[in-house]
Protein backbone atom coordinates (compact mmCIF):
# COMPACT_ATOMS: atom_id res chain seq x y z
CA UNK A 1 0.00 0.00 0.00
CA UNK A 2 0.85 3.47 -0.72
CA UNK A 3 0.44 6.95 0.93
CA UNK A 4 0.61 10.58 -0.09
CA UNK A 5 0.98 12.83 2.35
CA UNK A 6 0.38 16.73 1.90
CA UNK A 7 2.81 18.59 3.45
CA UNK A 8 3.54 21.55 1.55
CA UNK A 9 1.38 24.53 2.72
CA UNK A 10 2.65 27.78 4.63
CA UNK A 11 0.55 27.47 7.84
CA UNK A 12 0.24 30.80 8.57
CA UNK A 13 -2.58 29.55 11.06
CA UNK A 14 0.20 28.50 13.13
CA UNK A 15 2.74 31.51 12.84
CA UNK A 16 5.11 31.89 14.57
CA UNK A 17 5.85 28.57 15.12
CA UNK A 18 5.97 28.24 12.03
CA UNK A 19 8.44 30.97 10.40
CA UNK A 20 11.43 28.93 10.37
CA UNK A 21 10.06 25.17 9.71
CA UNK A 22 7.01 23.58 7.80
CA UNK A 23 4.06 22.79 10.06
CA UNK A 24 4.92 18.93 9.86
CA UNK A 25 8.21 19.58 11.34
CA UNK A 26 6.51 21.02 14.47
CA UNK A 27 7.63 19.04 18.06
CA UNK A 28 5.62 17.45 19.95
CA UNK A 29 7.20 15.36 23.28
CA UNK A 30 10.56 15.42 21.21
CA UNK A 31 9.20 14.54 17.49
CA UNK A 32 7.93 16.20 14.06
CA UNK A 33 4.73 15.86 13.89
CA UNK A 34 4.95 13.73 10.51
CA UNK A 35 6.97 11.18 12.44
CA UNK A 36 3.80 10.61 13.93
CA UNK A 37 1.84 10.19 10.89
CA UNK A 38 4.83 7.55 8.99
CA UNK A 39 4.73 5.51 12.64
CA UNK A 40 1.06 4.84 12.38
CA UNK A 41 1.01 4.32 8.71
CA UNK A 42 4.26 2.07 8.97
CA UNK A 43 2.28 -0.04 11.78
CA UNK A 44 -0.55 -0.50 9.24
CA UNK A 45 1.80 -1.95 6.89
CA UNK A 46 2.00 1.15 4.50
CA UNK A 47 5.40 1.52 3.96
CA UNK A 48 5.99 3.42 0.53
CA UNK A 49 5.82 6.67 1.17
CA UNK A 50 5.17 9.82 -1.23
CA UNK A 51 6.05 13.44 1.00
CA UNK A 52 4.53 16.86 -1.15
CA UNK A 53 6.23 19.32 0.07
CA UNK A 54 6.69 22.75 -0.39
CA UNK A 55 7.37 25.57 1.82
CA UNK A 56 10.70 25.01 4.02
CA UNK A 57 10.71 21.02 2.31
CA UNK A 58 14.52 20.83 2.66
CA UNK A 59 13.78 20.61 6.43
CA UNK A 60 11.22 17.84 5.94
CA UNK A 61 14.09 16.26 3.43
CA UNK A 62 17.11 16.48 5.85
CA UNK A 63 15.62 15.08 8.79
CA UNK A 64 13.69 12.02 6.76
CA UNK A 65 15.89 11.16 3.94
CA UNK A 66 14.82 8.37 2.28
CA UNK A 67 12.72 6.58 5.62
CA UNK A 68 14.82 3.40 6.31
CA UNK A 69 15.56 4.15 9.37
CA UNK A 70 11.88 4.77 10.12
CA UNK A 71 11.28 1.24 8.55
CA UNK A 72 9.85 3.14 4.81
CA UNK A 73 10.62 4.20 1.62
CA UNK A 74 10.25 8.22 1.24
CA UNK A 75 10.28 9.33 -1.98
CA UNK A 76 10.03 13.33 -2.82
CA UNK A 77 7.88 15.79 -4.89
CA UNK A 78 8.24 19.46 -3.82
CA UNK A 79 6.35 21.97 -5.00
CA UNK A 80 8.04 25.46 -6.88
CA UNK A 81 5.01 27.33 -6.38
CA UNK A 82 1.87 26.66 -4.54
CA UNK A 83 -0.24 24.76 -6.31
CA UNK A 84 -2.58 23.67 -3.75
CA UNK A 85 -3.31 20.03 -2.06
CA UNK A 86 -4.71 19.19 -5.43
CA UNK A 87 -2.20 20.18 -7.61
CA UNK A 88 0.30 18.99 -5.56
CA UNK A 89 -0.97 15.24 -6.18
CA UNK A 90 -1.04 16.03 -9.97
CA UNK A 91 2.78 17.22 -9.70
CA UNK A 92 3.44 13.63 -7.67
CA UNK A 93 1.58 11.87 -10.69
CA UNK A 94 4.82 9.95 -11.78
CA UNK A 95 5.57 8.97 -8.30
CA UNK A 96 1.98 7.55 -7.43
CA UNK A 97 0.13 3.62 -7.96
CA UNK A 98 -2.80 2.65 -9.45
CA UNK A 99 -4.38 3.11 -6.35
CA UNK A 100 -3.22 5.46 -3.04
CA UNK A 101 -4.19 6.41 0.08
CA UNK A 102 -3.61 10.46 0.45
CA UNK A 103 -3.29 12.13 3.85
CA UNK A 104 -3.49 15.87 4.59
CA UNK A 105 -0.16 16.79 6.37
CA UNK A 106 -1.60 17.79 9.52
CA UNK A 107 -4.28 15.27 10.26
CA UNK A 108 -3.40 12.46 12.82
CA UNK A 109 -5.91 9.51 11.48
CA UNK A 110 -6.08 6.56 13.74
CA UNK A 111 -8.07 4.40 11.74
CA UNK A 112 -7.87 0.24 10.28
CA UNK A 113 -6.10 1.20 6.90
CA UNK A 114 -6.70 -2.22 5.36
CA UNK A 115 -10.00 -2.33 6.65
CA UNK A 116 -10.03 1.17 4.31
CA UNK A 117 -8.29 -0.35 1.39
CA UNK A 118 -10.39 -3.68 1.34
CA UNK A 119 -13.65 -1.23 1.09
CA UNK A 120 -11.49 0.16 -2.23
CA UNK A 121 -10.99 -2.90 -3.04
CA UNK A 122 -14.28 -3.75 -3.61
CA UNK A 123 -15.81 -0.55 -5.00
CA UNK A 124 -13.19 -1.03 -7.93
CA UNK A 125 -14.49 -4.91 -8.36
CA UNK A 126 -18.23 -3.22 -8.82
CA UNK A 127 -16.82 -0.18 -10.68
CA UNK A 128 -19.04 2.31 -9.01
CA UNK A 129 -16.66 5.20 -7.57
CA UNK A 130 -13.17 6.19 -7.85
CA UNK A 131 -12.69 6.99 -4.68
CA UNK A 132 -13.00 6.05 -1.05
CA UNK A 133 -13.15 8.93 2.35
CA UNK A 134 -12.93 8.48 5.42
CA UNK A 135 -15.76 10.19 7.54
CA UNK A 136 -16.65 11.03 11.18
CA UNK A 137 -20.23 11.81 12.59
CA UNK A 138 -18.77 15.28 13.88
CA UNK A 139 -22.20 17.03 14.07
CA UNK A 140 -20.29 20.39 14.09
CA UNK A 141 -18.28 19.54 17.09
CA UNK A 142 -14.71 19.73 16.22
CA UNK A 143 -15.62 21.63 12.99
CA UNK A 144 -18.37 22.39 10.55
CA UNK A 145 -19.64 19.19 9.06
CA UNK A 146 -19.24 18.68 5.00
CA UNK A 147 -20.42 14.98 3.91
CA UNK A 148 -23.58 13.40 4.21
CA UNK A 149 -24.50 9.83 2.96
CA UNK A 150 -26.68 9.65 -0.38
CA UNK A 151 -27.59 5.84 0.02
CA UNK A 152 -25.74 3.29 1.56
CA UNK A 153 -22.15 3.81 0.28
CA UNK A 154 -22.28 7.28 -1.73
CA UNK A 155 -21.89 10.55 -0.11
CA UNK A 156 -21.84 14.01 -0.73
CA UNK A 157 -18.97 16.43 -0.38
CA UNK A 158 -19.46 20.02 -0.06
CA UNK A 159 -16.74 22.28 1.96
CA UNK A 160 -19.49 24.89 3.11
CA UNK A 161 -21.82 22.20 4.41
CA UNK A 162 -25.36 22.81 5.91
CA UNK A 163 -27.76 21.90 8.61
CA UNK A 164 -28.24 18.61 6.82
CA UNK A 165 -24.83 17.47 6.29
CA UNK A 166 -23.81 15.25 10.06
CA UNK A 167 -20.08 14.35 8.76
CA UNK A 168 -16.57 15.57 8.23
CA UNK A 169 -13.98 15.12 6.09
CA UNK A 170 -11.56 13.19 8.71
CA UNK A 171 -8.33 13.68 6.97
CA UNK A 172 -7.42 10.30 5.13
CA UNK A 173 -9.02 9.12 1.39
CA UNK A 174 -8.36 6.47 -0.75
CA UNK A 175 -7.46 7.35 -4.48
CA UNK A 176 -7.82 5.80 -8.51
CA UNK A 177 -5.17 7.76 -9.94
CA UNK A 178 -7.53 8.14 -12.41
CA UNK A 179 -9.42 10.89 -10.29
CA UNK A 180 -6.28 13.47 -10.83
CA UNK A 181 -7.43 13.94 -14.79
CA UNK A 182 -9.47 16.45 -12.77
CA UNK A 183 -7.08 18.22 -11.72
CA UNK A 184 -5.54 21.01 -14.08
CA UNK A 185 -2.22 21.39 -15.19
CA UNK A 186 -0.11 23.98 -13.43
CA UNK A 187 -2.47 26.00 -11.72
CA UNK A 188 -3.70 26.02 -8.31
CA UNK A 189 -6.44 23.80 -7.90
CA UNK A 190 -7.57 21.76 -4.27
CA UNK A 191 -8.37 18.39 -3.68
CA UNK A 192 -11.98 19.58 -1.79
CA UNK A 193 -12.57 20.65 -5.39
CA UNK A 194 -12.01 16.91 -6.95
CA UNK A 195 -13.83 15.59 -3.93
CA UNK A 196 -16.85 17.71 -4.76
CA UNK A 197 -17.10 16.79 -8.22
CA UNK A 198 -16.26 12.98 -7.66
CA UNK A 199 -19.63 13.06 -4.93
CA UNK A 200 -22.01 15.55 -7.37
CA UNK A 201 -21.39 12.45 -9.98
CA UNK A 202 -21.82 9.81 -7.34
CA UNK A 203 -18.23 8.08 -7.54
CA UNK A 204 -17.38 9.15 -4.14
CA UNK A 205 -17.77 6.46 -1.23
CA UNK A 206 -17.80 7.09 2.48
CA UNK A 207 -15.73 4.94 4.80
CA UNK A 208 -17.54 5.76 8.45
CA UNK A 209 -15.09 5.35 11.24
CA UNK A 210 -15.33 5.91 15.13
CA UNK A 211 -12.35 7.29 16.96
CA UNK A 212 -12.35 11.01 16.91
CA UNK A 213 -9.28 12.58 14.74
CA UNK A 214 -6.84 14.92 15.40
CA UNK A 215 -4.96 17.56 13.70
CA UNK A 216 -2.29 20.27 14.39
CA UNK A 217 -4.16 22.91 11.63
CA UNK A 218 -4.48 25.71 14.26
CA UNK A 219 -2.99 26.47 17.52
CA UNK A 220 -6.45 24.94 19.73
CA UNK A 221 -6.17 21.63 17.43
CA UNK A 222 -2.41 21.13 18.30
CA UNK A 223 -3.08 21.61 21.89
CA UNK A 224 -5.54 19.03 21.45
CA UNK A 225 -3.17 16.71 20.09
CA UNK A 226 -0.31 17.25 22.31
CA UNK A 227 -2.60 16.39 25.17
CA UNK A 228 -3.68 12.91 23.56
CA UNK A 229 -0.12 11.88 22.90
CA UNK A 230 1.12 13.19 26.47
CA UNK A 231 -1.69 11.01 27.98
CA UNK A 232 -0.76 7.68 26.12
Amino acid sequence: MQCAILAGGLAERLLPLTYDIPKSMILIEGKPFLEYQIELLESNGIKDIILCTGYLGEKIEEYFGDGLRFGVNIRYSREQELLGTGGALKEASNLLDTYFFVLYGDSYCNIEYMNMCNVGLLVRLNMIAEAVMAIYKNENKFDKSNVKFVDKYRILYDKNGSKEYKYIDYGISYLSKKVLDLVPSNKFYNLADVFKILSTTYRLIGYEVFNRFYEIGSLKGLKEFKSHMGSL
